[in-house]
C-alpha cells in the first residue's frame, strides 16, 4: 500500500478512536537462506550476525523464515572432533526453521546422521532419501509454513551424489549391497520423479509457493542432477535455493513449461546469506547479503565457547612451513582439477609413512591451504577435517590407470576424485572427451573408448599394467569406494592402519626437520601432473 494512503488511514482511525492494526507490514514474506557453512561460523559473515539479521527483521515483519541447504556439519575441526554435535547446537541457537542433509551430513556414518535428526530442532528434510529395502523416504519431504495468508511449502532434496561423495559404504549391508539410495539414475528421470510428487502433493495440501531447498550444485556438478537440470524437468517451483558446489549466484532459470524459477546459492562458509522476498502480489525476488548488523551476543558466546574447546585441543605447533602450500590458485580450486604444492606435500607425507610405491589423494580431501608460518594440528585439521584413516592395497596397473582415469573425467571442471600423485607422474590430454562409464550410483564401470590419460610413470618406469604396486591413501577412496573408487574392490588390503591423515602429516613434518619448504616452493607443484589442452 503507498505510504501516503497509509499515513491518511492511520490518522483517520486515530480520529475515531479506533485501535490500529497494522495494514500491510507484514504483507511480505522473506526467507533467508545459507548453503555449504562447512562449520565456517566465524570467518566471513558470523553466525550471530545471521541470528542479529533475523532478529531485526523480525522486528519489524515476523513473516521470516531461515533455511539451510546442507554442508553445514562438516568441513573443519570443530564439525569432526565433535562428529558435528557443535554445529547442530549453534544452528539451533540461530533459529533454522528447514535444513537439509548434504552429502556431508553423513560423513560420521549413517547412525550418527539418524541421531541428528531429531537433535535438529527444524528437523531434516529429503524427497529423495529412501530405503531401498521398504522403498519409504527416511525423511519428510517439505514442510509448509503459513505466513500472512500464504501457504508456503519448502521441499528438501539432497543430490545423488552422496553416495560416493561421502563415504560409499555408510549406505550398504555388510555384504556391500546399497540398501539406501538418493533416486540416482544416469538421465535423471527417478530423480526428477520423486522431486514432481513431492511438489505436487504439497500443491495438492494448499501451497501456494513451492521452494525447492537443493544440495544440488551447477559447476562441477553431475549434470543430470543439477540445480539448472531439476528446473528444466520439473513444474511448480517458483525458486530453487542452490548448494554443494560452492557457488555464489541468483538467477532465473525456466522450467519444464518456460516459466521463471529463481535460483540462488550463497558460496560457503558464510560468504554471504541469501535473501528471497515473497511479494503482496505473488512475484519473488533474491539477493545475496554482504553486510549484516553486529553478532547477536547470545549466539556468540555459543560460538565462542565450542571454538574454545577446539583451540585448547588443536592449538600444540609441530612445525613450521616456509612457504605456503595452496589449494586455489586464480580463483579456481586447483586442487581439485590440477596439481599443487599441497598436493604433491600430502601424497608425499602418506607414501613416507607407508611406504608404499605410489600414494594417491583425492583433490576433495583438501579443505583449506596451509600457510606460511608455524603448523599446529589445528591448521592441518582444518586443511584435512574429515578424519580419515589410512590404508595399503596391492594394485594392479590397469586398475591404477582407471583411478587416474576417472579422477580426469570432468577436466576442466573441478572433480573430488581429481588424484594428487606421489611416487608417480601422469599427463591428462584433455583434448580428448572422457568416455568413462559410470553406474547409477555413480561408481566406475569402464573406459569406453581412448583414454585422456596417457605416459605414466612409476618411479621414472612405464607404468607395467599387468604388475602390481602398493598404493596408499585414505580409507574413503582405498577401501571405502569414495569418488566412485570401484576398480580396487578385491584387491589385497595390506595395512588398514589407525594411522590418521593428520598424524602422517605431522610426522612427515617431523621427520623433516621440523621445517617444510624445499621442493614445495611453486604453489602448481613440481610437474607430477602435466595437462595437454591445445
Amino acid at each position: 500500500m503507498n505510504c501516503i494512503i497509509r499515513k491518511r488511514l492511520v490518522g483517520l482511525f486515530t480520529a475515531l478512536g479506533l485501535f490500529f492494526l497494522p495494514l500491510t507490514a507484514w504483507a511480505e514474506v522473506v526467507v533467508l537462506h545459507t548453503n555449504d557453512i562447512h562449520c565456517g561460523v566465524a570467518q566471513n559473515l558470523h553466525i550471530a550476525q545471521l541470528a542479529q539479521y533475523k532478529h531485526d527483521l523480525m522486528k519489524k515483519n515476523p513473516n521470516v523464515l531461515l533455511v539451510d541447504a546442507g554442508d553445514a556439519i562438516q568441513g573443519e575441526p570443530l564439525g569432526s572432533l565433535t562428529e558435528g554435535a557443535a554445529i547442530i547446537r549453534i544452528m539451533n541457537s540461530v533459529g533454522y526453521d528447514f535444513a537439509i542433509p548434504g552429502n556431508h551430513e553423513y560423513d560420521f556414518g549413517m547412525t550418527r546422521f539418524l541421531e541428528f535428526v531429531p537433535q535438529q530442532k527444524c528437523g531434516y528434510y529429503s524427497c529423495n532419501f529412501l530405503d531401498k529395502r521398504t522403498g519409504n523416504p527416511l525423511l519428510p519431504s517439505y514442510k509448509i509454513f503459513t505466513l500472512d495468508g500464504k501457504k508456503i511449502a519448502f521441499v528438501g532434496v539432497t543430490t545423488p551424489e552422496t553416495l560416493i561423495s561421502s563415504t560409499p559404504v555408510f549406505f550398504q549391508n555388510d555384504e556391500g549391497k546399497f540398501i539406501y539410495t538418493f533416486c540416482e539414475d544416469k538421465d535423471g528421470t527417478n530423480l526428477y520423479a520423486h522431486i514432481q510428487a513431492a511438489v505436487d502433493e504439497a500443491r495438492a495440501e494448499g501451497a501456494q509457493f513451492v521452494i525447492l531447498v537443493g544440495h544440488l550444485g551447477t559447476n562441477g556438478a553431475i549434470s543430470a542432477w543439477s540445480s539448472g537440470a531439476v528446473a528444466s524437468h520439473t513444474t511448480g517451483i517458483n525458486a530453487i535455493i542452490d548448494g554443494h558446489s560452492h557457488e555464489q549466484y541468483s538467477r532465473v532459470d525456466k522450467n519444464k513449461n518456460g516459466e521463471d524459477v529463481i535460483v540462488a546459492q550463497t558460496g560457503t562458509k558464510l560468504a554471504t546469506v541469501g535473501k528471497i522476498v515473497i511479494h503482496d502480489d505473488g512475484t519473488l525476488t533474491s539477493e545475496l547479503v554482504r553486510e549484516l548488523p553486529p553478532p547477536d551476543p547470545a549466539v556468540k558466546a555459543i560460538v565462542d565457547e565450542e571454538l574454545q574447546k577446539v583451540d585448547e585441543t588443536l592449538g600444540q605447533p609441530v612445525g613450521r612451513m616456509e612457504v605456503t602450500l595452496e589449494t586455489d590458485i586464480d580463483g579456481v580450486r586447483r586442487v581439485r582439477c590440477g596439481e599443487t604444492n599441497l598436493g604433491d606435500f600430502v601424497a608425499d607425507a602418506v607414501r613416507a609413512t607407508l611406504h608404499t610405491d605410489v600414494a594417491l589423494v583425492n583433490g576433495g580431501s583438501f579443505r583449506a591451504p596451509i600457510p606460511e608460518g608455524t603448523v599446529t594440528y589445528k591448521s592441518l585439521a582444518t586443511t584435512f577435517p574429515f578424519s580419515n584413516t589410512l590404508v595399503v592395497r596391492s594394485i594392479s596397473g590397469a586398475q591404477l590407470l582407471d583411478a587416474l582415469e576417472l579422477g580426469a573425467m570432468n577436466y576442466p571442471e573441478e572433480n573430488g576424485g581429481f588424484m594428487q600423485v606421489s611416487g608417480l607422474t601422469y599427463t591428462i590430454d584433455a583434448r580428448i572427451p572422457s568416455s568413462v562409464k559410470l553406474n547409477e550410483q555413480g561408481g566406475f564401470v569402464e573406459v569406453a573408448g581412448e583414454r585422456r590419460v596417457k605416459d605414466v610413470m612409476v618411479d621414472g618406469e612405464p607404468l607395467d599394467l599387468t604388475e602390481d604396486y602398493t598404493v596408499s591413501g585414505t580409507a574413503y577412496i582405498m577401501r571405502n569406494g569414495g569418488n566412485g573408487i570401484t576398480m580396487f574392490d578385491g584387491t589385497p588390503i595390506l595395512r588398514d592402519t589407525n594411522i590418521s591423515d593428520l598424524d602422517a602429516i605431522a610426522e612427515f613434518i617431523k621427520e623433516n626437520g621440523g621445517v617444510i619448504g624445499e621442493g614445495y616452493e611453486n604453489p602448481t607443484g613440481e610437474g607430477r601432473i602435466t595437462i595437454l589442452t591445445e
